[in-house]
């Protein structure tokens, strides 16, 4: 069987290829650096022959302190925050959604402005803490874009700081209206940077993904006039009655599932005026036995027409998601020789540590993908897909199930010890689905919902053709269970919280690495060559005498240049694993070294230049790590009071450190 998905082409006129280069200047201009996301630069002052040399040139402490004396309620998160950098001007926002210029020079603050989002309480799900801006420019009209953390789409003059008159009511726009129905607000935020192309911006959403009732925020994608601020077009992500894909949606569920959103950030071709969605799982993550079905555009690349949002074409990867297995992250954009002839490709990664290829003009699939039998679910009521889809080409960049096969086995002891653990739990392929709890401890979902790849992405070298995928190999362990009746609504959600799984005295049940980059031609879809990311846990007591090479220790954010490829790492066992940026020739995947960092790396590296000097800046600190968990209440999970409690002591003794951009140059 090959190719179920649900692929609708239009019938388009001929369009000559266009040709998408990565910035070729000293600017950042975008989170990816360009539309493309490619995170690359062309930039070779720093090569493998001084990256070792690198100083601390300037470092600028996060003003979100100040909101946090002043309202001690609010608890700034992680700085995720990946900078822009036009003109020498770099361009961020703080973890509370501050808006900041800083000389990219010399670290000192041009201008300031905070919309005081933590007025309106703690953003949905990951609370105070934002990956960036959107960066736009017509002539002299320089604008800064942000979707807010209090639901607003706001535009700043890059040169100011101060707010658009002509954009929306004197530079802002309400976002909830344009959803064209009542959403509960709490339930919904925004802590991605929209995406520009050409004249239209493009915004999405964080919806709550631990609901307790079926009725949920839907995640319909809205694009806006850049100039005006105006409503161009709503798409559904979630179909109306009578609109392409309803009827994946049995039983009416439509008319309340919630979700399918897009979290992460958009790809654009401006070339082609086409962004690329990347959406999520719907309400409920786990369960699905009130929303039968395929469930169109759930765990989706959609393309549309940035002017008019019309769709393009779509290929769903996860029919029924029953996974978390929401595509966290944008596409990367390039164009690649297959057969002597040059192709635009669109290259998805995704949780499932699988890598989707397909033409972005068309959306026919480079490579076949299959529809393979998979496990099916025995909970009542549920409707599990017979299939999903599986890529031919390239091969998964990450483990995909777990087997007795799998299981850790540095010495006899650990791995005796490991099988005890796993008594109870259910081994098998991906796609496994969660069982009841009454029945098993849980299914080993492997890659779990926080494995495989993640909103850092990947980077691409659109001269090689080769994308470098960072991935975690994280499995979690899942189980189903009939929640309080008088708290949802639900048949079934999840009795684990987090997914967590056990471990053998702290050495994870599965063999290694436990943290990858793997490099894969995209002219051939062959795997280039894989390394860990990291040392790991070479130090733990049960291996520290072991000769157990690098084990991996974190996925990270990638950076590829004209000459390296740098991926962040944060602390983990021992001095091998403090926060740094490790550099990995990029032709071969030899560990040349790494750059020491003072914290925990939280947002992507980029690297810029300023008047002939190459700089490398990364976001570092904040907290806590689980920043979430103090929110979370017990009418809004399944597990015990005493798990709660313990949880929200977790997440408030975490460390929570100094949130600060480092920048590092060469010495004069």
């Amino acid at each position: 069987m090959i190719f179920k998905s649900n692929l609708c082409v239009w019938v388009l006129p001929f369009l000559a290829i266009a040709q998408i280069v990565a910035a070729q200047n000293t600017n950042w201009t975008h989170f990816g650096n360009d539309g493309a996301n490619s995170k690359y630069s062309a930039l070779e002052q720093i090569d493998k022959s001084n990256f070792n040399d690198l100083e601390i040139a300037w470092r600028w402490e996060s003003i979100a302190s100040k909101v946090k004396e002043e309202n001690p309620r609010v608890q700034p998160g992680q700085f995720k925050v990946t900078p822009l950098i036009v003109d020498g001007v770099m361009y961020l926002v703080t973890s509370v959604n501050q808006l900041v210029a800083v000389n990219a020079k010399t670290g000192e603050t041009i201008w300031e402005h905070d919309p005081e989002s933590y007025k309106a309480g703690r953003p949905a799900n990951i609370g105070w803490q934002h990956r960036g801006v959107e960066y736009w420019r017509d002539g002299d009209d320089e604008r800064i874009i942000c979707a807010t953390q209090d639901r607003k789409l706001i535009a700043l003059d890059a040169k100011t700081g101060k707010r658009v008159s002509s954009f929306g009511e004197n530079g802002v726009v309400d976002l909830l209206p344009s959803l064209g129905q009542p959403t509960q607000p709490r339930h919904m935020t925004h802590t991605s940077p929209p995406a520009v192309c050409n004249d239209t911006i493009i915004v999405g959403s964080i919806i709550f993904d631990r609901p307790t009732v079926m009725q949920g925020a839907p995640g319909h994608v809205r694009g806006f006039d850049v100039r005006t601020g105006e409503l161009k077009w709503r798409f559904h992500t979630i179909p109306k009655n009578g609109e392409f894909g309803y009827n994946t949606w049995e039983n009416e569920s439509a008319e309340y599932s919630g979700a399918t959103n897009v979290w992460s950030m958009f790809a654009v071709d401006e070339k082609l005026d086409y962004v690329y969605l990347p959406t999520s799982t719907p309400t409920s993550d786990f369960y699905g036995g009130h929303r039968h079905g395929d469930n169109l555009f759930a765990e989706s690349i959609v393309c549309l027409n940035a002017d008019t949002g019309k769709r393009v074409w779509h290929f769903q990867a996860v029919h029924h998601g029953l996974w978390d297995y929401d595509f966290p992250t944008a596409a990367n954009l390039l164009d690649v020789k297959i057969d002597g002839e040059t192709v635009p490709i669109l290259a998805q990664i995704s949780k499932q540590a699988f890598t989707y290829v397909f033409n972005r003009e068309t959306g026919l699939p480079i490579w076949p993908i299959e529809e393979r039998p998979v496990p099916q679910s025995n909970v009542p009521g549920e409707k599990s897909s017979p299939t999903q889809p599986f890529p031919t080409k390239p091969a998964p960049f990450d483990q995909q199930g777990f087997t007795k096969d799998d299981i850790v086995d540095f010495t006899p002891e650990i791995k005796r010890r490991a099988l005890k653990v796993l008594e109870g739990y259910e081994l098998g392929p991906i796609f496994l689905p969660p069982p009841l709890a009454s029945e098993s401890k849980g299914a080993i979902q492997m890659p779990g919902d926080g494995g495989g790849a993640n909103w850092q992405g990947a980077a691409v070298d659109p001269e090689s053709g080769i994308i470098y995928i960072p991935s975690s190999t994280q499995p979690s362990a899942l189980a189903l269970a009939p929640p309080d009746p008088n708290r949802s609504n639900f048949r079934f959600l999840p009795t684990n919280l987090l997914g967590q799984m056990p471990t053998v005295g702290g050495v994870p049940l599965n063999k290694p690495p436990y943290a990858r980059v793997t490099a894969i031609d995209l002219n051939t879809g062959d795997h280039v060559w894989m390394q860990p990311n990291g040392w790991g846990p070479v130090t733990h007591r049960a291996v520290k005498d072991l000769d157990v090479g690098r084990l991996g220790q974190s996925r990270g954010g990638p950076l590829v240049t004209k000459t390296l490829l740098l991926v962040t790492q944060t602390r983990g066992f021992g001095e091998m694993n403090s926060p740094r940026i490790n550099v990995f020739d990029k032709a071969t995947g030899e560990p040349l070294g790494h750059i020491p960092l003072p914290d925990n790396p939280y947002g992507n590296p980029v690297t810029y230049s300023v008047d002939g000097k190459q700089y490398l800046a990364v976001a570092v600190g904040g907290g806590p790590y689980m920043t979430g968990l103090d929110h979370i209440k017990l009418e809004e999970t399944t597990v015990s009071e005493a798990e709660l409690k313990a949880l929200h002591a977790f997440s408030k003794n975490a460390s929570s450190t100094k949130p600060e951009m480092i920048v590092f140059a060469l010495p004069n």
